[in-house]
């Protein structure tokens, strides 16, 4: 192991210097964090609600589109009366 004397070897007075430092630093970063929250502009919220689309006009878009399949959810003996 390698000898570390950054912290050993010091005096009280040393310690406190360097332990005065770190909150130094910490309350500085505190302020900083602080300041660029405060700084941020709030996202403003939506007006209007996009459309919702409804379950008639979603069979009435894919009927449209497969014709085909056109009223395949009354022929299916499931869902409905017959």
């Amino acid at each position: 192991m390698s000898d570390c004397p950054i912290l050993f070897n010091k005096r009280i007075e040393d310690l406190r210097r360097i332990g005065a430092m770190g909150g130094r630093a910490y309350a500085r970063n505190c302020r900083a964090r602080r300041q660029a929250s405060a700084q941020i502009a709030p996202v403003p919220a939506l007006t209007q609600l996009p459309p919702v689309e409804t379950t008639a006009q979603a069979i009435a878009a894919l009927d449209a589109r497969f014709p085909w399949l056109k009223g395949t959810e009354r022929r299916c003996g499931r869902g409905g009366p017959k």
